[in-house]
């Protein structure tokens, strides 16, 4: 009966405020009450179980000599190696049998720890599914074996490790289950075969990859993770709740009787030589020809196995993909992620903050005191030479700190600037934690060392109440010496996420003043509210083709800082969402939306007059099983837009015959009607098209289009990547850019890039 209380009480207190503060919401608040008055007895109390008291154990057998990577497991040391199965199913049916086991191994010599999975199949290469070949690829998308390591066994650190049935590489490192380093690139190696009963994944993975204590023998946190994507069952080795991740190590078993090489400090270094031809052409620019070359690298120390230092000489990004554009009808400052490899390692350490999902549970605001595109990208992403910078590192079970330094180069239009950033985290028993972190500019004038500093400050924390639910917040300072300004910004946020039900509650705040040169906000001198959930239902009464059935309210709610006059209010009514068991999903939103205009808005140059508008949109999104050869995801939204309407329309098709071969085409279209001040009805189209060419997955030609008749902009990029060693590269790179401004002739450039790096353990 308590579960039941717990849920009522929460959903009411969300329907009283909100109804209190904004009455014409209180009827879809009501709606939803009943909703779940009707729905918590039949489903809310199965629910989230207490990890085990005694753990699952897995012991990796020691071998003398090394063992050939390539997926077959013929070696005699792989019969000596002691298999581990019976994983667990998390979906669709938490905590029954699977329907296809797993069997895995382990061993170890002094250079490499070894992992091989035996995923049982009886229609064998039948139902595989690996829609392409790229790396860190959408493993929802993917049959996947994986595996997350804790090697300090503090329940909060893993790192992971996953393939596809065709060695692709995924991998990431993750702290406490909610903070991700996705596109953390580590150095190991994977090859697999595929048969008529399963597949097989063989790993290595160097003991310098890994982080470990300075022990004799030593027992580590692990669990493995399967989908079977034909059927999208996920399970475990060790059994964890279907509301959390594999990575949620509180949950993980153990590798016991361990015995790794002493951890010894361990160099990694990676020179590059780049050439680049460069064409401008345009009314603005010229025309102009260059030709350049440069060289540069880093190295990273592992300088003991808490520490990492990582030093960048005349960084060079030309590997990087480009932004995609966007064209942006929201008031929201558009937020374009990082894509350069020396700053998305360690980013979730610097990159504390609040920012949005990608299902927007907890609300649109992002709040970041530090933003790394900030250094050494342009307003327009245009890179800024870097001249050098450094980056430490420190992670333990106590406490995690580090440091960054970042020198880019000046030009006769520019100034140069330092930028520093200090970040500390300390833990706090095995559930929470308190931090703070500091960011500093400065930016010198142009014809002297002197110029403008820049600083921020914020101290954050994190708490997790209990497994499901957890507390994360932040206050922030910001000053800036040559606007002579002081602002502050911070939040709280209160997220709750079990089997049935997912709520959240976020509380914003960002200052008139608040100015962070190093940061991101997504909106200035605004108080946002954003209380909101949704309903896992899992009953008998769904058909076999649904998994569930996930009625919710998404609500944001906004007001002027300086005034407290209210802003904007969306409130999103979600009477349908159904998952299918395949993994498709089907939608659809009611969003009431209210808007104060106190100046002119002009989204796609049309020019919108101050005042007070409210209108009513209706979404709906479909998609089909993204694992399949040729998969679609559908987003149409209608109604009013301030003072007409507006119906915008996704269509993004995906077609993989082979995992060798992916084709991607997405298509946009805005079109307004009698909106603004001059009742304008423009259509916009945007138009992206993306092929993926492999080989196999260290040789692929990627190409990358899009046409956007906002500014007849057109861009490509192309890129051939051929990582003939682990984490060794060549690229041939072809980028070209073109867009025509208000009354000037078009611009026009082109690049084409060629770039080798070599990476060389020590």
């Amino acid at each position: 009966m308590f579960c039941i209380t717990a849920v009522k009480v929460q959903v009411l207190v969300f329907g009283k405020l909100a109804s209190k503060a904004y009455p014409t919401s209180s009827l879809i608040f009501s709606v939803l009450i009943a909703a779940t008055h009707l729905y918590i007895p039949s489903a809310f109390c199965q629910d989230i179980f207490e990890p085990d008291t005694v753990k699952k154990t897995i012991e990796a057998t020691p071998v003398q000599g090394n063992l050939k990577i390539d997926g077959l497991l013929e070696e005699t040391e792989w019969q000596q190696a002691t298999p581990v199965a019976n994983f667990t199913q998390v979906e669709p049916y938490q905590g029954k049998p699977v329907n296809f086991d797993t069997e895995v191994k382990m061993v170890y010599n002094h250079a490499f720890l070894y992992i091989a999975a035996f995923c049982q199949d009886s229609l064998g290469k039948k139902s595989l599914r690996a829609p392409n070949f790229q790396r860190d690829f959408e493993d929802v998308a993917h049959d996947v074996f994986g595996v997350a390591i804790d090697g300090f066994s503090d329940q909060r650190n893993a790192m992971t490790f996953m393939t596809n049935p065709y060695g692709t590489q995924r991998d990431l490192l993750s702290f406490d289950d909610l903070l991700y380093d996705t596109d953390w690139d580590g150095l190991w190696k994977v090859r697999t075969s595929r048969t008529d009963s399963g597949w097989v994944a063989e790993i290595a993975i160097p003991w310098q990859t890994l982080r470990y204590p300075d022990s004799e023998r030593q027992t580590w946190g692990i669990n493995f993770f399967r989908n079977r994507r034909y059927s999208n069952e996920l399970s475990g080795w060790s059994p964890f709740p279907r509301a959390f991740s594999p990575l949620r190590m509180a949950y993980a078993g153990q590798l016991t009787n361990l015995q790794p090489p002493p951890p010894s400090p361990n160099v990694r270094i990676q020179p590059y030589v780049l050439a680049s031809f460069d064409e401008y052409k345009g009314s603005e620019v010229g025309y102009g020809q260059n030709f350049s070359y440069k060289f540069g690298g880093e190295v990273k120390w592992a300088v003991n196995p808490n520490t990492v230092l990582d030093v960048t000489v005349n960084t060079d990004f030309a590997q990087a993909d480009v932004d995609r554009q966007v064209n942006n009808v929201s008031r929201f400052s558009v937020f374009f992620p990082e894509r350069r490899q020396f700053f998305l390692e360690n980013a979730s350490l610097f990159g504390a903050g609040l920012s949005p999902s990608d299902d927007l549970v907890g609300g649109a605001m992002r709040i970041q005191p530090f933003f790394s595109r900030s250094v050494g990208l342009d307003a327009s992403g245009n890179p800024l030479p870097i001249d050098a910078g450094a980056r430490v590192v420190y992670r333990s079970t106590d406490r995690n700190y580090g440091g960054m330094l970042m020198r880019q180069r000046g030009s006769t239009a520019q100034a140069a600037s330092t930028y520093a950033v200090g970040r500390y985290s300390e833990n706090i028993g095995k559930q929470h934690r308190l931090g703070a972190l500091v960011t500093l500019k400065h930016t010198e004038s142009l014809d002297t060392l002197a110029g403008n500093i820049n600083a921020v400050g914020a101290i954050d924390g994190f708490f997790r109440l209990s497994q499901p639910l957890s507390l994360n917040l932040m206050a922030i300072g910001a000053s800036d010496a040559g606007e002579k300004s002081k602002g502050l910004a911070g939040y709280m946020q209160l997220n709750y996420n079990s089997n049935s039900l997912v709520g959240w509650w976020t509380q914003a705040f960002v200052g008139e003043q608040f100015k962070p040169d190093v940061g991101f906000v997504s909106r200035s001198n605004v108080i946002a509210t954003t209380p909101g959930f949704f309903l896992v239902n899992r009953s008998k009464w769904l058909p076999a083709f649904i998994r569930s059935f996930e009625p919710g309210i998404f609500s944001e709610f906004y007001h002027q800082a300086t005034t407290g006059k209210f802003q904007e209010m969306q409130v999103s009514l979600n009477p349908v969402w159904f998952t299918l068991q395949s993994g498709g999903m089907l939608g659809v939103f009611i969003n009431r939306i209210y808007q104060q205009l106190d100046d002119t808005f002009s989204p796609l140059d049309t020019d919108i007059a101050a005042g007070r508008y409210h209108f009513l949109r209706y979404n709906v999104l479909l998609g089909s099983d993204p694992s399949k050869k040729i998969s679609y995801m559908i987003n149409y939204e209608t109604g009013g837009y301030y003072n007409g309407t507006m119906d915008y329309l996704q269509v993004n098709l995906r077609a993989s015959p082979i995992p060798h071969i992916s084709l991607q085409v997405s298509y946009e279209n805005n079109r307004l009607k009698q909106v603004g001040i001059q009742q304008r009805s423009p259509t916009i189209h945007l138009l992206s098209l993306e092929s993926r060419l492999a080989i196999n997955p260290r040789l692929q030609l990627i190409s990358f289009y899009q046409k956007n008749t906002a500014g007849e902009r057109d861009v490509w990029n192309m890129r051939l990547a051929w990582e003939f060693k682990p984490l060794s590269f060549v690229y041939l790179v072809y980028n070209q850019r073109a867009f025509t401004p208000i009354s000037a002739e078009r611009q026009h450039s082109q690049h084409l890039i060629g770039k080798v790096t070599y990476l060389k353990q020590f």
